[in-house]
């Protein structure tokens, strides 16, 4: 069953097939999209400018030419179970981090099997809106992530990684965000 968590640019999309996921206790956790230049722009803007510093510092979000890698570790879903590598921030109950603090992808991305998930021999009514909704946050998202690396590569000293940086990159999220108001609210038509 999908539900909706409609929010405009946070919009959230959940699946009850996640919790036993065909793919195997991780998931698409096994493959973390990275943290593209709009999610760490809308994480700074949430308030994770410290949390963001703290994971690059630990190890855990490695810069790379387009925003920050989320490391991988291989750990066992069960004593008997072999190792595999998967997100750092994948648990035994699924992701450790909250929502905020999560790439975009991670909050509205569902497979292919959770689209055409049938309940009661019926397809899920939400399947329709879902999808919707995450063809429009993609779009948008992909399009202010352009955006966002222009300007990062027009920066003369390129990507700080510091506390400076990070605002900069919150209040040009806040600045695509805002312009796109209009856009987004066509999320709540979705649902």
């Amino acid at each position: 069953m999908i539900r909706l968590e409609l929010s405009r640019e946070h919009t959230r999309l959940h699946s009850t097939l996640c919790g036993q996921c065909p793919q195997g206790p991780a998931g698409c956790c096994v493959s973390p999209p990275e943290l593209d230049w709009t999610d760490i722009g809308r994480i700074a803007s949430l308030g994770g400018r410290a949390w963001l510093l703290e994971q690059i510092a630990a190890g855990n979000l490695l810069p790379v030419s387009r925003g920050l890698q989320l490391r991988r570790v291989r750990k066992r879903e069960e004593r008997s179970a072999p190792r595999r590598a998967k997100c750092v921030y994948h648990g035994p109950r699924g992701c450790t981090v909250a929502a905020e603090r999560r790439a975009a992808t991670c909050n509205y991305f569902l497979c292919e099997d959770a689209f055409a998930e049938r309940l009661d021999g019926q397809a899920d009514p939400a399947s329709a809106a879902a999808r919707r909704a995450h063809a429009l946050l993609r779009e948008v998202y992909g399009r202010w992530d352009r955006e966002l690396a222009e300007a990062v590569a027009a920066r003369p000293e390129g990507p700080s990684w510091d506390a400076a940086f990070l605002d900069w990159l919150g209040a040009e999220f806040e600045r695509l965000s805002g312009a796109a108001r209009g856009e987004l609210a066509a999320l709540a038509a979705a649902g």
